[in-house]
């Protein structure tokens, strides 16, 4: 392998961190014309911990722009066609006691709702898809191997510009000046500790140990399904598949630790109930964690992901929630580097997202409450009549305290950041969308099954239907004549030519009308379409 070449000495945006929150930054970045410098310590991803699971349709909506989306379904080991089921049983090839179908915004391809469904994927997948299309792109700087060891923001409060230090695989020490620096660097964050935030909240719910291992045998004892919830109450926990050539995780619950790889096959076993042939891959002990950083920055600093809140993953959302922060702050930091919003922009990054990771904490905890281990009970493995009544009463149980945690259209589509968000999403599981400020744009599709989301520019654009189109279309060319002449002014303040050069601003104004076979909601202003 080719020495690296030496880093730069300055960039506009440095990422710390380069799991899917940080390449999402950079490559939201890269989409409006910014240039990053990303520095992640792993050289390679790891595959025997899958983490997150879900990729929503939201994100999926996000990652579609950038042509993350495409990259991910290609990758992807489940198809979404295979299953959409979650089942609650005794024991994974035992007796059923209820199942949810359609479940995660899976069943969402080619809908109306949405451009994108969900995709059941493993997080490392999705990092390695994201790799792929960060090496690819000229605008995207990644040094794998290299670590932030200090971030310097003393220069800040006076307009000065960041100062990190990176030390390279080989021991090289370099520093970096940056114009920003953002932290998707987790729970032991560089830069929440420059920038003096901390963690609000607490460690939730009972210890977990994860188990990812192989087995030829179990997919031949257990029905198709994204999940396996067991409610054996010798061995709660949630058993399903990675992909289908007999790659699994399972999260054996109320177990703190297990001492050896010998000790996880036999959690294993009691989870599944069958003597099967089990090859562990990694054990992984977790608690669930409920916390938000009291600051996401401020100024030339900023943080996203897991590096300002931690989720817990009952639901899925917390991985989907770094990927909505590292879209909001990136377009923002674009509009201030470009030159067309002011650096007042960045502090609605905080006031918008942090409500969003407060509601989504809430929804998890909730899902939390329910877990195997207080669903299970010794009459649900018992035949007969009592056994069958005591099943019948906890799958009514089941609906009515797990349907949010499988159908969350209300939270994941229906978040917003104006005074009508609350009103599209009237439950977790309820979306109704509303053309207005701050909402999500609703989707449509035309006779031939485009998306609308595919034909909007990469920054502002305005929709107008109707009669007012032509009126609409001669004000938005009203309104690029006087920024072109504005950027051309001499008293305009530019940026030194001896830096990463910045895409411009960029506007498409397009009239939308019925004629065309679109589903229009009226006139209205989408500042971020998909975001």
């Amino acid at each position: 392998m080719p020495d690296p070449q030496p880093l730069p000495l300055e960039a506009p945006v440095v990422v710390v961190g380069g799991g899917p929150v940080g390449l999402t930054t950079a490559l939201e970045l890269a989409h409006h014309g910014i240039a990053s410098l990303l520095v992640e310590p792993r050289e390679a991803v790891e595959h025997s911990r899958p983490r997150a699971k879900t990729t929503s349709t939201r994100t999926m909506e996000l990652f579609r722009r950038t042509g993350a989306a495409a990259e991910i379904r290609r990758r992807a080991q489940l198809p979404i066609d295979w299953s959409q089921d979650i089942r609650f049983c005794t024991t994974p090839g035992g007796m059923e006691i209820t199942r949810f179908t359609k479940v995660l915004g899976l069943d969402l391809e080619n809908s109306q709702l949405t451009s994108e469904a969900a995709q059941q994927i493993a997080q490392p997948v999705v990092e390695e898809a994201l790799r792929a299309l960060a090496d690819r792109h000229p605008l995207v700087t990644a040094r794998f191997g290299a670590r932030a060891t200090a971030v310097d923001l003393s220069a800040d409060p006076a307009g000065g510009r960041p100062r990190v230090t990176i030390e390279d695989a080989d021991g090289t020490v370099s520093v970096v000046i940056a114009d920003y620096v953002i932290g998707a660097d987790g729970s032991r964050s560089v830069v929440r500790d420059a920038l003096g935030a901390r963690y609000e909240g607490a460690a939730g719910g009972r210890p977990n140990v994860n188990v990812t291992f192989r087995s030829r045998e179990l997919a031949g004892l257990v029905p198709p399904a994204l999940h396996h919830w067991v409610l054996n109450p010798e061995a709660p926990g949630v058993v399903g598949p990675l992909d289908l050539e007999g790659t699994w995780w399972a999260i054996a619950t109320g177990v703190e630790s297990v001492a050896d790889d010998a000790e996880a096959a036999a959690v294993v076993r009691r989870l599944v109930d069958a003597d099967i042939d089990v090859e562990v891959l990694a054990t992984d002990p977790w608690q669930a964690r409920l916390l938000l950083a009291d600051s996401y920055g401020s100024g030339r600093a900023y943080l996203v992901g897991d590096a300002a809140h931690q989720n817990p993953p009952w639901g899925g959302h917390g991985f989907n929630t770094g990927v909505g922060d590292a879209v909001n702050l990136a377009w923002k930091l674009a509009a201030v580097l470009n030159g067309w919003a002011p650096e007042q922009l960045l502090a609605s990054y905080e006031a918008e997202r942090k409500p969003i990771e407060q509601q989504t904490i809430d929804l998890a905890a909730n899902n939390m409450r329910s877990l195997s281990i207080d669903l299970a009970s010794p009459w649900l493995m018992v035949e007969g009549p009592e056994g069958d009544a005591a099943r019948a009463a906890a799958a009514e149980t089941i609906r009515a305290t797990k349907a949010d945690e499988f159908y969350a259209n209300g939270l994941v589509l229906g978040y917003g950041y104006g005074p009508d968000a609350a009103a599209q999403a009237p439950s977790t599981r309820e979306y109704v969308p509303i053309a207005a400020p701050g909402n999500r744009l609703p989707h449509s599709r035309n006779a031939a099954g485009e998306s609308l989301f595919d034909l909007l520019g990469p920054e502002f654009t305005l929709l107008s239907a109707g009669a007012g189109a032509g009126a609409a279309r001669g004000g938005a060319e009203k309104w690029l004549a006087a920024e072109r002449a504005c950027r051309s002014s001499p008293s305009i303040p530019r940026r030194t030519a001896s830096r990463p050069s910045r895409g411009r601003r960029r506007c498409s104004c397009a009239p939308i009308s019925t004629s065309r076979g679109w589903g229009s909601p009226g006139p209205t202003r989408a500042r971020s379409w998909s975001e």
